[in-house]
């Protein structure tokens, strides 16, 4: 939501209050009666009472909001939505496709982490959604372009657990480098077995960062801190950080480096980024890291090479497929590699915790959160993912008989003229639209609308060719 707008008084002198006088080698000397308020005084009351505050909106239609949070996403957000007098239903696991299906034509608006899958079967059920929320980085879990085109934005929160992420990398190269949860286990065992072989300090080691981007660039800091050297790969040129040194290709970076960690996107050209023939470019004796998506890692040629010595180690906190929820097994079942995985030697498994700490839930829910809630407030879409960000300032709380038009149409020629006819006998105070692929968003606030008004503009705009979706907030 746009910050409100602030008038700035002015400050006329009181003459007879306020007298200046001058001597001949000073500078001007103002003296003021003991009453008499400072100009800093003046300025700070009349300001204060000069704040527009924004009024809040509310749909026409007077429906009840309800909200569906899965995956045990954080009790900030919770109370947010329910501050704002949304209904809202939490749950601590994801839901299948089917459970989505039988069930998310009762809400409005859906808040998702990793696991749920929002696909188009999902979609087309969901004949109330309004928005989506993704309480994490990544928003491949949620069929993006047929969210798009059914009129719902998808917001998530791509900053918040980057420096969480970034962290947990660093403690996994010390501990890769030492050895640290196999000497651990080994004890919890009764077994003493202390060795300095094979173990190292990262100071003076290389780090390989593969995706420079939030996560990467955080490291890559953290990193050159512990006196590592830092090199990366991007797809992208960046400017890099510090003394990191971004590299031309994927090959020359695994050549080059002892620990290298992967920061990317689910994509169809980042799936077995890292393969086989990948991992026979690795310095003998390297380590890889994967906190980014599980596909993204071949596993099972993962598993040779740390069979065979060309991987020293390994640090995986995602996989192709996970547990729906805590206590659920990790096994065969689930991926058929997963007995052999567990049992090599210096390998460190970790259930997708890379985000998981209360800090990065605290700001996730805060984010995202405020996000859904601009938009169903407000209608708002900067921010979004999948969606063209538009914005406008908020509407005064003292502006009585506005309304904002929020209409979600197919980007086509013509529509801006059919929706400017149907708003023409009315004043419009602002309006703006923008587009992305095939889908285009227009707002508009309009004056001195009565409530007759307001029934005929949202007929008429929903029987447009291109309409997709419409909401009016009063």
């Amino acid at each position: 939501m746009p910050s409100p707008a602030v008038t700035i008084p002015s400050a006329p002198v009181n003459t007879e209050q306020v007298s200046i006088s001058r001597s001949p080698m000073s500078s001007p000397h103002i003296s003021r009666s003991p009453n008499q308020p400072s100009l800093h005084d003046r300025f700070r009351r009349n300001s204060i009472t000069a704040i527009r505050l924004p009024k809040v909106l509310h749909p026409v239609d007077k429906d009840e909001l309800r909200l569906l949070l899965l995956e045990n996403i954080s009790q900030d957000a919770v109370q947010a939505f329910t501050s704002q007098g949304f209904q809202v239903d939490h749950f601590s696991k994801a839901w299948s496709e089917e459970e989505l299906i039988s069930k998310i034509s009762s809400y409005h608006a859906i808040g998702i982490r990793s696991k749920t899958k929002i696909t188009e079967r999902v979609l087309k059920a969901a004949n109330k959604l309004l928005v989506i929320g993704c309480f994490c980085i990544g928003t491949n879990q949620v069929d993006l372009t047929n969210a798009a085109r059914t009129g719902i934005p998808v917001f998530n929160s791509p900053f918040s657990n980057s420096r969480s992420v970034a962290e947990l990398v660093m403690a996994e190269i010390i501990a890769l480098s030492r050895q640290l949860f196999d000497r651990a286990r080994e004890l919890k065992e009764g077994k003493w077995n202390k060795v300095s072989k094979g173990c190292w300090e990262v100071r003076g080691k290389t780090l390989g960062i593969v995706g420079y981007g939030h996560i990467g660039s955080q490291l890559s800091v953290l990193a050159e801190s512990f006196g590592m050297r830092v090199v990366f790969y991007d797809v992208i040129n960046i400017m890099p950080l510090g003394s990191a040194r971004q590299l031309t290709t994927l090959n020359d970076l695994l050549q080059r480096a002892d620990f290298v960690t992967l920061h990317v996107p689910e994509l169809p050209e980042t799936i077995d980024l890292i393969s086989a023939a990948q991992l026979s470019q690795m310095k003998k004796g390297s380590y890889l890291i994967n906190n980014a998506r599980g596909r993204v890692v071949n596993i099972p040629s993962l598993i040779s090479a740390v069979k065979s010595g060309r991987l020293a180690g390994a640090a995986l906190d995602v996989y192709p497929a996970e547990p729906g929820a805590n206590g659920a097994p990790f096994d065969d079942q689930l991926n058929t590699w997963a007995t052999e995985l567990r049992s090599l030697p210096n390998v460190i498994l970790t259930p997708h915790i890379g985000g998981s700490t209360e800090e990065a839930q605290r700001m996730i829910g805060e984010e995202v959160s405020s996000a859904l809630t601009r938009y169903l407030n407000y209608g708002s879409t900067v921010g979004a993912v999948n969606f063209p960000e538009v914005d406008l300032r908020a509407i005064d709380e003292e502006q009585i008989n506005q309304i904002r038009v929020c209409h979600v149409h197919n980007n086509q020629p013509g529509v801006l003229r059919q929706v400017n006819e149907i708003l023409s006998p009315y004043n419009v105070e602002k309006q703006y639209s923008d587009s992305k692929a095939d889908v285009a968003y227009l707002m508009a606030d309009i004056a001195d609308v009565s409530r007759v008004d307001i029934e005929k503009i949202r007929d008429q705009i929903n029987q447009t060719s291109a309409n997709i979706l419409t909401r009016l907030l009063a």
